[in-house]
């Protein structure tokens, strides 16, 4: 399905200087660099950024990822996909300090139990998967706007995790101002907080009467508005941007050589846009032995119906426990479909019309075929969310939040007991209070740091569902 640029001749080393070029998934003529699609974020064609080349690392690369911590492990993925935008020195910095904010020095952790290990990516100053990749980006960020004095306005929708782990990021950066978008109403008390009670003078939250697809179509349509995303020079930290993607791909490799004693891993991915799972694709295609991606899902089930029987179709969004997959809408399955229409970019284009006009599209027969070669998918009802918590706690005493529920259900499943199995913890359980407390009567402890968050004065405004208003209220701000 992929193109591959086999660097068996190569070290990874090597590869960095290698100039590394970008296209759009509708329009292939494109040839970028690693700096101008990070600072673009979303092609202007509404397609989405992808490597010419995915690299794959040679077998004798690949034993050296087991003598890594997650630091060196980062620098060497990374070094495959910028280019020559930073030198390796510039590049292990950005990295170092990135990190540097993060609680646990381990960056990601994992616990087993049972059969199931479950990997740690809340440990970040935000508590959630998010940061892993944020930090980074707000180092790159910072790194490059010095470098060129340039100044430049992030807009971003969230589901509810993507919003801290920005802001945080962000805050206070010269020659940066953010935005963020998220659902009103429809986040937790803990994720909204987490944003909101920032005090510094570039961030700048905007609360949409709507659903995160809304958020999300408004902050697409801006980026496709070349006048006005030009004119405020925009750029974007959502999952379509593929920094982000680079980032998640890091801990796939980190936990087959650190925690792996097989010769192949499964991973249950809780998804909503469809970025933390596609990652663990592209990682697939570099060479790491992955048996099956399965991507985990709430009601808002539109990837598992798409996965089982090529209907993509969405349906009105419902709100759950698990809100930041609340998403009818998955940005990044575009980048699969890219690989699914065989690299064709007017096929592709002719699906995402089909979506536009129609309300939904149909994959091929051969394109379902395909897509079922790398992806399981399974959804999980309020009600399983809850008794997986419940259960999980009664056994071991340890606290899930619900969307690392939602990947256990199919783990849990006969035919993956035999398999070295990785559930991905998303977020902290402490994000989730009331949700928790439905499903064990207690109330999760936020980490000491948080203490007096709920005195925080909250800064956000509340703006209609109308992209012209987000569009007046940003030039107002800049």
């Amino acid at each position: 399905m992929v193109q591959f640029m086999f660097c068996d001749n190569y070290s990874i080393l090597s590869l960095q200087k290698k100039n590394m070029k970008y296209f759009s998934t509708r329009d292939k003529n494109l040839d970028l660099t690693f700096k101008e699609i990070f600072f673009k974020g979303l092609s202007q064609d509404g397609g989405l950024f992808l490597p010419k080349n995915i690299p794959v690392i040679s077998s004798s690369d690949l034993k050296k990822f087991s003598n890594y911590n997650f630091q060196e492990m980062s620098y060497e993925i990374f070094s495959l996909f910028v280019g020559d935008t930073f030198s390796q020195d510039e590049l292990r910095s950005i990295i170092d300090k990135a990190y540097a904010t993060f609680r646990n020095d381990n960056i990601v952790d994992i616990k087993k139990l049972d059969h199931i290990s479950f990997v740690q990516l809340h440990h970040g100053p935000t508590l959630a998967f998010k940061d892993i990749a944020m930090q980074v980006l707000g180092q790159m960020y910072e790194f490059l706007l010095k470098e060129t004095n340039q100044k430049i306005n992030l807009v971003t929708a969230t589901s509810g995790d993507t919003g801290a782990a920005a802001i945080d990021a962000i805050q206070n950066k010269k020659n940066i101002n953010i935005f963020v978008l998220h659902p009103d109403n429809r986040i937790s008390e803990v994720q909204r907080k987490l944003m909101t009670t920032y005090d510094a003078n570039n961030v700048f939250n905007i609360a949409i009467k709507g659903s995160f697809d809304d958020c999300q179509k408004i902050v697409k349509d801006m980026f496709v508005d070349k006048e006005f995303s030009n004119h405020i020079n925009m750029s974007g930290v959502n999952s379509i941007n593929w920094a982000r993607i680079i980032a998640q791909i890091v801990y796939y490799f980190y936990i087959f050589y650190k925690c792996n004693k097989k010769d192949s891993i499964v991973v249950s991915v809780p998804t909503g846009n469809f970025g933390d799972v596609y990652a663990g694709y592209v990682a697939k295609q570099m060479g790491l032995n992955i048996k099956n991606l399965i991507v985990a899902t709430n009601q808002n089930n539109i990837l598992e119906r798409c996965i089982k029987s090529g209907e993509y179709k969405p349906l009105e969004v419902v709100g759950s426990i698990s809100p930041s997959m609340d998403i009818q809408v998955a940005s990044n399955f575009e980048r699969i479909l890219f690989y699914l229409c065989k690299q064709n970019s007017d096929e592709l284009s002719n699906l995402m019309n089909d979506l536009k006009t129609k309300g939904f599209f149909n994959l091929s027969q051969t394109q379902l075929k395909n897509l079922q070669k790398d992806f399981s998918a399974s959804s999980c009802s309020e009600d399983e969310t809850l008794e997986i918590i419940r259960d999980i706690y009664n056994k071991h005493k340890y606290i899930i939040d619900p969307h690392t529920a939602t990947a256990v259900k199919p783990l849990n499943q006969e035919n993956y007991k035999d398999d070295e199995c990785f559930c991905f913890e998303t977020a902290h359980p402490s994000k989730f209070p009331l949700a928790i407390n439905k499903a064990i009567n207690e109330f999760p402890n936020l980490p000491n740091e948080f203490n007096g968050i709920d005195n925080k004065i909250e800064k956000f405004d509340i703006l209609d569902n109308n992209i012209n208003t987000v569009k007046e209220y940003i030039l107002k701000k800049i």
